[in-house]
């Protein structure tokens, strides 16, 4: 069983057909609010297409925005452990989606920012705990501190980039970053394959995009290609693989085999709209690995080896 402790916004999304520039002003298109958050996403992600039992421990406000918050997540069959806020508005997040797929996020936090560590719940039964840094970064190493303790595995996905303090680091088992948050999180500014090795981590996984993934687990290098698909919309395929990666571990797989999982269900994430709206079921990752079994062609793994600087 997973225990996922983070945040939740309701994302206000707009389609245009480039993201603006600073000081440009884009005629939009399409206007939409999903349910997201970085922690409510992967939530989902680890029950919906992980297929796990999950819990989630956020924090809401007494709004209206709450609603289709607490509705997606428990349609998706997370049980939810809620800190409920009256001096401040659930999270939101403001975001722009080009007709390439890509995205541009602007937070406001709201309630997130209330997590305390007294929030967090006994951890008994739980197998991995799950956090991000949208909520306080005290609160986070407090829930770390406490699943080490307890025996339960720390997965950190370190977005937004910031750099650690290194009792936090210390207490991370699984560490999931992209490129640039790597770099920040690692203060590198070399290969990805050098800001890899100057973390003392157990596991460092890195997400690069439409090009695939990189895991540096005891020393050794796994690297995974992407799934060809026909982006729509990025938003919440990062939280996607992070939480599909925890769940497919928890159900015991090794390495190799969570992180062609996690990326199938990122790619997945990527052809819908939205956030939790756009996380496959776990059937559907399972028909993306059997109809692109081969896609891990020795091109695209000298390609990655390259990407990383392994060559």
């Amino acid at each position: 069983m997973i225990l996922v402790a983070g945040s939740a916004n309701l994302d206000f999304v707009v389609r245009a057909d480039h993201i603006p520039a600073p000081g440009e002003t884009v005629l939009g298109r399409d206007f939409k609010t999903f349910p997201g958050g970085k922690g409510a996403n992967q939530a989902v992600a680890c029950a919906r297409a992980g297929g796990v039992a999950t819990q989630m421990l956020l924090a809401l406000g007494s709004d209206a925005f709450a609603i289709p918050l607490e509705e997606s997540l428990q349609g998706a069959g997370v049980r939810l452990l809620t800190v409920r806020e009256t001096e401040h508005p659930t999270g939101t997040a403001f975001i722009c989606v080009s007709d390439a797929g890509e995205n541009a996020i602007t937070v406001a936090p709201g309630a997130n920012t209330c997590l305390q560590p007294e929030h967090l719940p006994p951890l008994t039964g739980f197998t991995h705990l799950l956090l991000q840094l949208e909520t306080p970064l005290d609160a986070v190493t407090a829930y770390a501190r406490a699943a080490r303790a307890a025996g339960v595995t720390v997965v950190l996905n370190a977005a937004p980039a910031r750099v650690l303090p290194p009792e936090l680091l210390s207490l991370v088992d699984i560490l999931i970053v992209n490129e640039g948050e790597l770099s920040t999180v690692a203060q590198c500014d070399g290969s990805i394959a050098e800001c890899m090795a100057r973390l003392d981590l157990p596991t460092v996984v890195v997400t690069l995009g439409a090009q695939g993934c990189a895991a540096r687990h005891q020393g050794a290098f796994h690297l995974q290609a992407s799934f060809a698909i026909t982006p729509v919309d990025s938003t919440g395929a990062g939280d996607t693989f992070c939480g599909a990666l925890c769940a497919a571990l928890c159900h015991g797989h090794a390495l190799d085999k969570a992180l062609r999982y996690a990326s199938a269900a990122a790619a997945l994430a990527c052809t819908e709209l939205g956030a939790q709206s756009s996380i496959p079921e776990a059937a559907e990752v399972t028909a993306l690995l059997a109809q692109q079994a081969d896609n891990n062609t020795p091109t695209r793994l000298a390609a990655l080896r390259a990407l990383c600087g392994l060559t």
